[in-house]
């Protein structure tokens, strides 16, 4: 499953979400974006935690691999994807709210633009 990379609920729903040179913004039209930033951002909040559950049952096949093949099953088990799905609430500073579901570029983007 890859991310939709939008806004899922809330104001700007169906809109766009991109990422470029590190930062992230809501694609409002042809000539129009909003970028997600501690200018714009008063807060924001992780919803799922699916890549923790990717990394969880990463460690467990590892386990098993390590158990059936040695150290190199092991390693195997553990190099296993991450999914990199995010959903992510937004409080604008503005007072509009924003539940967005992004990749991991987008992700890493809006988390280093809002530190």
């Amino acid at each position: 499953m890859s991310a939709k990379n939008k806004v899922i609920a809330g104001d700007y729903i169906g809109k766009q979400v991109g990422a470029s040179l590190g930062t992230a913004y809501l694609i409002l039209g042809l000539t129009k974006s909003y970028n997600l930033n501690k200018s714009t951002i008063e807060s924001y909040e992780l919803i799922t935690d699916e890549h923790r559950k990717s990394a969880a049952s990463g460690i467990a096949r590892g386990l098993v691999g390590g158990a059936l093949l040695g150290p190199v099953g092991l390693l195997a088990g553990l190099s296993a994807k991450n999914k990199g799905v995010y959903q992510i609430a937004i409080q604008f500073k503005d007072g509009k709210r924003s539940l967005l579901e992004v990749d991991d570029k987008i992700y890493k983007a809006i988390i280093a633009s809002c530190f």
